[in-house]
């Protein structure tokens, strides 16, 4: 596993979502389409973009 994970949202969370997968979007840091977080590779939060994969592009660093 990568020590980090640079996560964008490519497709707007708050439009055809349901509630919590947009919660779990907030919850990342992504507010705005095209937004870019750097967070940590670990379990609970593969575990989150695995919630919304269809709405992010991941990539390790």
């Amino acid at each position: 596993m990568a020590d980090k994970l640079r996560i964008k949202l490519v497709r707007s969370a708050t439009t055809s979502t349901k509630k919590d997968q947009t919660a779990t979007a907030r919850a990342l840091g992504l507010h705005k389409v095209n937004s870019v977080v750097e967070q940590p590779d670990n379990p609970s939060i593969r575990g989150m973009i695995f919630k919304i994969k269809h709405l992010v592009e991941v990539e390790e660093i």
